[in-house]
């Protein structure tokens, strides 16, 4: 098996209504990365991602430039053991 590696990721700031949520998908698609992002109702944005050590790393690094649009203040990163559940990466809606 490849070095997986799982991240729960919360990014705070201006992070909606500047498509972030469709630059994150697109990033972890060209990425390889499965997971998903959605909004949350105090205004930040939270992930899941999991793929290749590497690539989940990079992707974290993203997360801190965000969307063009985007003002990123803060991004909170917790480490999950990987599961390998998903082979895709959504956005999710409420």
């Amino acid at each position: 098996m490849a070095d997986l590696k799982r991240a729960h990721v919360i990014v705070e700031g201006r992070v909606q209504g500047v498509f972030f949520r469709a630059y994150t998908r697109d990033e972890a698609v060209r990425l390889g990365l499965s997971g998903w992002v959605r909004n949350r109702p105090d205004g930040s944005v939270e992930a899941l991602i999991e793929g290749a050590r590497n690539a989940v790393e990079k992707m974290q690094q993203w997360f801190h430039q965000g969307s063009p649009n985007s003002k990123v203040a803060k991004v909170h990163i917790t480490e999950e053991p990987p599961v390998g559940d998903s082979n895709t990466f959504e956005i999710h809606y409420y």
